[in-house]
């Protein structure tokens, strides 16, 4: 799957466009999700990241909120020769990254389900929520996707010594 292909690294509250065979695009989510959208006839796609579902009381167009990201992937890929009624698409993350918390990632993973329900686009797969991160490997022009998970905590790793002083060759009077 990434074999010869260009690596796009779409990050928190970005998002990325394109019909390129040779693109793939690449992210880690946790409690974030991102929306893989494509239109298979035409051989476009994209993939957003977004932070939270939407921005609460207040209006904004910072792409870390879901309704923006969202309105802005597919309205890209409709420019970049997508046709509505033949867009797909794949849904990542919303992991419930911690327990003392809200859980934002199933906020987030109902919002992007909602969404796409509203907006008529075809939920093909899903892998939502869990305790995991995970890292999403998209091919924009095929909707090829694959998700390999983050487990487990980092392993130990022993404390680097410090070298033992050396004897000295000065004399000193």
């Amino acid at each position: 799957m990434t074999q010869g292909r260009k690596t796009v690294t779409v990050i928190q509250g970005d998002y990325a466009v394109s019909a390129d065979p040779n693109v793939m695009m690449s992210t880690v989510l946790g409690s974030c999700v991102a929306v893989c959208l494509f239109d298979p006839k035409a051989g476009v796609g994209g993939m957003n990241h977004f932070l939270l579902a939407t921005a609460g009381t207040t209006e904004s167009d910072d792409l870390k909120y879901g309704v923006n990201a969202m309105e802005l992937l597919i309205n890209r890929v409709l420019k970049a020769g997508g046709q509505r009624s033949h867009l797909q698409a794949k849904l990542f993350g919303g992991a419930r990254m911690t327990e003392h918390a809200r859980d934002i990632g199933a906020t987030n993973a109902t919002f992007a389900l909602d969404f796409l329900a509203r907006e008529g686009i075809a939920c093909l797969s899903q892998s939502l929520g869990g305790v995991s991160a995970r890292r999403i490997q998209f091919i924009p022009s095929t909707g090829a996707a694959r998700q390999m998970q983050v487990s487990g905590a980092l392993p130990d790793v022993a404390p680097i010594k410090p070298p033992a002083p050396q004897p000295a060759d000065i004399t000193l009077f």
